[in-house]
This record gives structure tokens, sequence and C-alpha cells, in this order.
């Protein structure tokens, strides 16, 4: 019954992570291209796709909580029970950590809390791609598509990163438009940002895409 219900919460916040995308990518879009619109009306919305983004935040954490949760469950990894339980705690921890660096993005503390964030995550991508490979270099009680899966999602991982490097780059033509005011270079600068990092994001879709069908099919 456990394994049922944490194998649709694991289905539904996929969908959730989609939904969550094709609106922060419509928002960033607008802000991107309403140059006719005050930078502070334009910069409030920015902040609005900042609020929404978290929510893609929250899935990346719920989908490494309860596929950790269910692979023990299901016997791939060890602890059972316990690994499953130590792993919905984690994430609990994690979600309110998040959170919190959310709101204190402003603060002083807000930089180094990021930081912290970010290195967890890329300890993490570093640690899924390294378990996937060797699963799939040697014996293992992982499958071959669970192994698979780990690498794909170690790829999502590192696409998010790369969105977040183009977010840092529109962050400073942003502020030379805050400082400055608004140019045709300007503005076709941040247009280009936005279109790359839509290009990764279309990346980390096609990678999503291959984790669910490895799901589905198991070969």
């Amino acid at each position: 019954m456990l394994e049922t219900v944490l194998l649709v919460a694991h289905i539904t916040v996929l969908g959730y992570w989609l939904g969550s995308e094709f609106v922060i990518n419509s928002g960033y879009r607008y802000v991107c291209r309403t140059s006719s619109l005050t930078f502070e009306e334009r910069n409030k919305l920015m902040d609005h796709v900042l609020d929404v983004d978290q929510h893609v935040r929250y899935a990346l954490i719920l989908q490494l909580g309860l596929g950790t949760s269910l692979s023990a469950l299901y016997g791939y990894i060890p602890g059972a029970g316990t690994t499953a339980f130590s792993a919905g705690v984690v994430t609990v921890i994690w979600l309110a950590f998040v959170e919190y660096i959310h709101h204190a993005r402003k603060n002083p503390a807000g930089a180094t809390l990021g930081l912290i964030d970010r290195s967890i995550r890329y300890v993490l991508m570093v640690g899924l791609a390294i378990l996937g490979l060797a699963a799939l270099m040697s014996e293992s009680t992982l499958p071959n598509w669970l192994a698979w899966k780990l690498i794909l999602f170690a790829c999502v991982m590192a696409s998010g990163v790369g969105i977040r490097i183009s977010i840092i780059d529109f962050y400073r033509t942003w502020a030379k438009i805050r400082d400055n005011g608004s140019t045709p270079e300007h503005e076709q600068r941040i247009w280009f940002i936005y279109k790359y990092g839509t290009g990764i994001l279309i990346g980390m879709w096609v990678f999503i895409f291959g984790i669910v069908i490895l799901s589905i099919w198991k070969p």
C-alpha cells in the first residue's frame, strides 16, 4: 500500500514539475520581451518568476526523496523501511532549508546559504552519476534501467546548473538596465540569454522523458 501511494506521488510530482517549468518559462519570456514596461514593473514580474521557481526546486527534492524511498521499499537499495523513512526526513528538512533560503536571499546570509544548497546539489549530481556508472560496470543490486535513470537524473540536475548560470548572466545585464536604462543592446542580450536558457530547458525535458520511458519499459 505504501509503495503504491509513493509511486502515485512520484508520478504526480513529475506533472507538478512540468507545469511549474511552463509557468516560469512563460513569465521569464514576458519579462524579456516587454521593454515597454518600466524597470520597476518588469523587476516585480521577475521577482514573481523567482517565486514560482521555488516549485521546481521543491519538485527536484521530492523526486529525489520519493525515488530513494521507492528504491529501498522495492529492494533495489538496502535498508527497506529504515532507508525510506530516513529519506522522508531528509526530504522534509531539505525542503524547509530551501524555503528559508528563498526568503533570506536578499539578506547578507542568503548568498552563503544559497552556496551551501548549490554545493549539496553538485555533490548529489556527481554522486548519482558515479553510482549509476558503477552499477552498469559491475554486478549490482541495481538493475540497468535504474542505473540509467540515475545517470539521466544527474543530467537533469546538470541542466538545472546550466540554467542557473544563464540566470546569473541575465542579472548582470539586468543590473545594467536598472542603473543605466534600457538599450537595444541590453534587450538583445537578455533575449539571447532567455533563448539559451530555454534550449537547456528543452534538453532537460529530453532527459526527463528518457527517465519516464525507462520507468515504464524497464528494459
